[in-house]
């Protein structure tokens, strides 16, 4: 993340905007385009629409860093009843998770066990889990998840960040397991220590992992960006090719690209994230893309 981004992310994080944000009827209609409502039932709604246009979903109920084993395990069934909406509706979805949500960090054995429970109703009602990817002191821990959960089931995908610099040896431990492979840019704000700091050299991380998970057999890979230029070396990448992958886009997030790249034929999922614990989630977008921030100030102003 670049410095204005992690400049959005300091402002953002100042209780007054917070609360600015959280109570004006300009910070809902901002966190409207960016999340599909706070219930399950918009979610799903948001999915079939989203169907019909010929697009595939994962399903995000946002959340992370619970600070109590109760608030874990609500997270779990929360996710469990969504699969159950998922598999009665009929809509073409999967559940995207963060393991913070589950408990990682602070019951790392029920985050386990939780995700295991994820996978096997997922199993259940034809579908996929995909493990979110959070800050980079979670990553070992978050792979170990997922290493253990996909051999026991098979239906388990996790995302990785170009930014990091640790990605690729991740990679070499992740595709021998089989799944997807969600590849983004990475959203938080990491010291140089262990993130490329600059655009071009994170764009050209993300390039190098693109054209290596698209020549890997044996995953599926999910190019998550809305950047022209990787979205045409992935298109590149893919011509001719007979295995599965997708690209992977954000819910409100250059819509009209979406439309064209489905249009285009090519194979697009929309991340939908629902729920009440939206703010954490919007302040990303928006430090990924400070232009966002014009969005809410013309909210603001009723513009």
């Amino acid at each position: 993340m670049n410095i204005v981004g992690r400049s959005v992310l300091a402002v953002t994080g100042r209780s007054s905007v917070r609360k600015l944000f959280s109570e004006s009827g300009a910070g809902r209609r901002l966190s409207l385009r960016f999340v599909a409502g706070e219930t399950i039932d918009e979610a799903v709604a948001a999915a079939r629409t989203l169907n019909e246009m010929g697009a595939q979903v994962s399903l995000d109920h946002l959340g992370e860093h619970v600070t109590d084993v109760a608030a874990a395990v609500a997270a779990r069934d929360d996710y469990l009843q969504c699969l159950d909406r998922i598999h009665e509706s009929g809509i073409d979805a999967n559940i995207s998770v963060k393991l913070t949500q589950l408990g990682l960090g602070l019951d790392d054995d029920l985050t386990v066990e939780s995700l295991d429970a994820l996978a096997a109703r997922a199993a259940d009602a034809g579908t996929t889990v995909t493990v979110d990817m959070e800050e980079s002191e979670l990553v070992e821990k978050t792979v170990a998840a997922f290493e253990t959960v996909q051999d026991r089931h098979g239906n388990v995908g996790i995302a990785v960040q170009s930014y990091l610099y640790r990605t690729p040896a991740d990679l070499d431990r992740i595709v021998v397991h089989g799944g997807h492979v969600r590849l983004c840019k990475g959203a938080y704000a990491e010291p140089a220590e262990v993130a490329h700091q600059d655009r071009d050299r994170v764009n050209a991380a993300f390039d190098t992992l693109t054209r290596r998970l698209m020549a890997t057999p044996g995953i599926t890979p999910a190019i998550a960006t809305h950047d022209d230029e990787r979205i045409d070396l992935a298109k590149g990448l893919a011509e001719g090719r007979s295995r599965p992958w997708e690209f992977q886009m954000l819910y409100g997030v250059r819509r009209n690209l979406q439309r064209s790249l489905l249009d285009e034929g090519h194979p697009v999922r929309v991340y939908v994230p629902y729920g009440s614990a939206w703010y954490p989630y919007l302040t990303r977008r928006m430090a990924e893309r400070p232009a966002n921030v014009a969005f809410f100030v013309r909210a603001a102003v009723g513009k």
